[in-house]
This record gives structure tokens, C-alpha cells and sequence, in this order.
């Protein structure tokens, strides 16, 4: 996501305003849901997620995702007044049926940083992660943990390219050279080792060896645009996936590719957004094919691809779009295909909330529709969904579910109807709850 991040620094009577939202927060959502207590002691048993070739499988049994991103989990969890919302998130998402959350597991020499430099972590920040891992399992999510960013916020491959220019070992400061420099890769893999081995503080269990992650992604939405022939994206890829490989073989892994094909792709002239995007180093086929990547990843933002076009254009770019990638799953890639981002502006002329649910609708029935044929469209990931009082945290496409019924109950029928495809609803009390009771 190109994500316009911006931190406040809270203090003084900065903290009224969390506090007031986070206590609105907690009224709204026990008069939606009820009575919200959970036991902090009692774990949920989760499996892990396996792949047989365009299906995921969970204790034998098909698993298709309706997730969603809360990228702020861990920034969240470092500070006492603001870790609450971690809780909270995490158990709407539960009560409204989602399964999977993808959220950033990495924060590069910024403010609340996890690497404060090579090699150099804030053990604060590290609990903070545990902490989110732990709660997520608690309320029986799976996270999809992304290890580093393409953009600068959050530190990304510009921060890393600063640290070897810093300290002189740095070949060039071109943001690329994150992918071709040896002292960056080594620092890069030092950090994935790091993460993977982690031994959570609070469950006593390593990272790699924790059923609660679903997947790691090696990048949010990799681009290396000085190489437009893609391969030293792809090169640099090879390298990172086997290395994961090496230290975890346990969970599954994808690349955080936005869904571009390559200038060598037929598809780079019928499908992609514009000449542009097939420029940009990376290729979603030639990428995907890796055989260490276990499934294929896209994003869907028409607001940001198309700027002359009206809603009902954009919704047909997105039927096609959302169409094709799951046609090169079944035909071509022979892997699961998720859609682990996709949002619509609010900032567009004209924009009404409805927009926004029928370009979701959109998205999710293509899905049900590929799941209903066992097809390779696995799920997808809401780009953002947030809680009350976080307005700093919010850009063009944050939603808090719960503010509007018709955008609640929309997300809660994917959930559903996915849930009825693993024929979970009638054995899972909550499902059956939620999934029978009128509406």
C-alpha cells in the first residue's frame, strides 16, 4: 500500500483523545457484539496451514481466507494506552468471521523501530510482537507477517541502504541496491533469521514453530524499478525465499507482489493498468513461479491506477483484474492466488460509503465463485480496517466495520459463505452463531 504514514507523538493532553475513543470504542462494539471476554488463559488450537497444489488445507480440509490488514498491530502494542486496541481489533475480526490478518513484523530505525541497526533490536518492541502473535492466537487468527517494505515507511529498503552507506560499505544509494548489494542482503537475512528463530516471551514458542502465522511475505509490494528486465528482483527473490526455506520449512510464504506483469508477459498489454506498470521489475508470473513461493500475491487499487475513470469502469478493470490472476493460478502457476490487499478511496469526487461495498462485493464474489469450483482464488485482505479513535493511523481507505451495518454484514456473508464451503458452521459454535442467526 502506498501508505501516506503519519506519527504523532502523544502526550500531555494528547492522551484524552485515544482514551475517549478507545472508551467509545469499547460501548459501540459491546453493543454490537455483546459480552466481548475472552479467557487470556485459554489458547485456541490452531493447525498449521498446508498447500496441495491450488488449495490450502487446514487438518484436511480446504481453507479459503476473508482477512484483512491492520498493518499497526506491533506499533500498537509497545505503549500500555494504546495496546488495548490490539485486543480489540483482533476480536472483532474474530466475531465477525475473519480468519487471517496481515500485519508488518518489521519497523526499520524508525519511531517505535524493531531493527534500531543492523543487527540491533529493541527487546520492547520484540515483546510488543510477541505480544500480538499470542493475542491473535488467543482469538484463534492466523498472521500473515510481512517482513520488510519496498516504501519508506517504516524504515523499508531505504533505511537498510542508509545503513550500509553509513557505514561505508555500500556499493551504491540507490534505494535498488537493496536487492543487489551483499552487505544489505546479509543484513537482510541476519534480520529474517532473527524473526524466525524468535522465541516468544509470552508463549514460550519460536516463531517459526508457531501455527498462529500463517505465512510470512518477504516484501510489501517489491519494485525495482532500475531494472526493468526484472532480474535482479527476481534474482534477489531466489535468494531470499530459499534462505527462509532454510530456517523454517514449516510455514508457507509469498512474495507481496502487486500483481504487475512483466514487459515478456502477453498480459503486460491486456491486462495491466497501463504500459507504466510492466516497468516497474517486477513480472507476477516469471516472480510467482519460484518453487520456494508457496502462493501468488495482488493488490487491487483502481484510485491509484486510474485517474480519468468513473466507478462503473474501474469496477469492470477490477472483475478483470481480480479474474485474471486466479486464471494464472489454475492454469499456470498451479499455486493458490490472494488478493492481500484491495481498497477503494474515499477521496474520489462524488464518493458515497456504497461505492466502496460494491466494489468489494466485487472482489468477494469472485472468489466465492472460484472457491465453489475449487479453484486457486484462496482469499482476501481488506485494506484497512481500524478501530475507533485512530484517526492518525486512518489514510484514504480505512474502514471501522462496525460504523456501518450494510459494510458489517457484507463482510460477515463472505465470512460466512466461505465457512460453509469447509463445511465448518454446523461444528463451530460461534460460526453457527454468526452465520444462522437473522438477520
Amino acid at each position: 500500500m502506498f501508505l501516506h504514514y503519519k506519527k504523532k507523538m502523544l502526550g500531555g493532553q494528547g492522551l484524552f483523545y485515544p482514551i475517549v475513543g478507545f472508551a467509545s470504542l469499547l460501548a459501540f462494539m459491546y453493543m454490537l457484539f455483546g459480552d466481548l471476554k475472552i479467557d487470556l488463559q485459554q489458547q485456541i488450537k490452531l493447525s498449521f496451514v498446508q498447500r496441495n497444489g491450488t488449495q490450502f488445507y487446514v487438518d484436511g480440509r480446504p481453507f479459503y481466507i476473508n482477512g484483512w490488514n491492520s498493518y499497526w498491530l506491533m506499533d500498537h502494542a509497545v505503549d500500555e494506552y494504546t495496546r488495548p486496541r490490539v485486543r480489540a481489533m483482533l476480536q472483532a475480526g474474530a466475531k465477525m468471521g475473519l480468519t487471517v490478518c496481515r500485519t508488518w513484523a518489521f519497523n526499520d530505525g524508525a519511531y517505535h523501530a524493531l531493527q534500531v541497526s543492523p543487527g540491533r533490536f529493541d527487546g520492547r518492541v520484540f515483546v510488543a510482537l510477541d505480544h500480538v502473535i499470542a493475542e491473535a492466537g488467543r482469538h484463534g487468527i492466523r498472521l500473515l507477517l510481512s517482513l520488510v517494505n519496498n516504501l519508506q515507511a517504516f524504515g523499508g529498503k531505504t533505511q537498510y541502504v542508509k545503513w550500509a552507506w553509513e557505514e561505508g560499505v555500500g556499493l551504491s544509494s540507490s534505494n535498488d541496491s537493496f536487492f543487489f548489494d551483499p552487505s544489505i542482503r546479509h543484513y537482510f537475512k541476519n534480520y529474517v533469521k532473527t524473526v524466525l528463530t524468535r522465541k516468544n516471551t509470552i508463549t514460550g514458542i519460536e516463531y517459526r514453530d508457531d501455527p498462529t502465522i500463517f505465512a510470512w511475505e518477504l516484501m510489501n509490494e517489491p519494485r525495482c524499478t532500475s531494472d526493468a528486465s526484472g532480474d535482479s528482483l527476481q534474482d534477489w527473490i531466489e535468494e531470499m525465499a530459499a534462505f527462509v526455506k532454510s530456517i523454517d520449512s514449516k510455514h508457507l510464504l509469498t512474495l507481496g507482489l502487486e500483481g504487475f506483469y512483466g514487459p515478456k508477459s502477453p498480459k503486460s498489454l491486456t491486462v495491466n493498468p497501463g504500459p507504466w506498470s510492466s516497468l516497474l521489475g517486477a513480472d507476477f508470473i516469471r516472480n510467482s513461479k519460484i518453487s520456494a513461493i508457496d502462493f501468488a500475491s495482488a493488490h487491487i487499487y483502481p484510485d491509484q491506477w486510474f485517474h480519468d475513470q468513473g466507478l462503473e469502469e474501474k469496477l469492470k478493470f477490477v472483475a478483470k483484474w481480480t479474474r485474471s490472476h486466479i486464471e494464472d493460478g489454475d492454469k499456470e502457476l498451479k499455486k493458490p492466488v490472494m488478493f492481500t490487499e484491495f481498497g477503494l478511496s474515499n477521496l474520489n469526487k462524488d464518493f458515497h460509503p456504497a461505492q466502496r461495498e460494491r466494489f468489494y462485493k466485487v472482489v468477494f464474489d469472485i472468489l466465492h465463485e472460484s472457491a465453489k469450483h475449487n479453484g486457486s482464488g484462496a482469499g482476501s485482505f481488506v485494506w484497512q480496517l481500524l478501530v475507533g479513535g485512530m484517526e492518525e493511523y486512518n489514510d484514504d481507505f480505512g474502514i471501522v466495520p462496525w460504523e456501518r451495518s450494510s459494510m458489517y454484514l457484507l463482510i460477515i456473508h463472505q465470512s460466512c459463505r466461505l465457512a460453509y464451503l469447509q463445511g465448518l458452521i454446523q461444528e463451530n459454535k460461534s460460526l453457527k452463531e454468526l452465520c444462522l442467526k437473522p438477520r
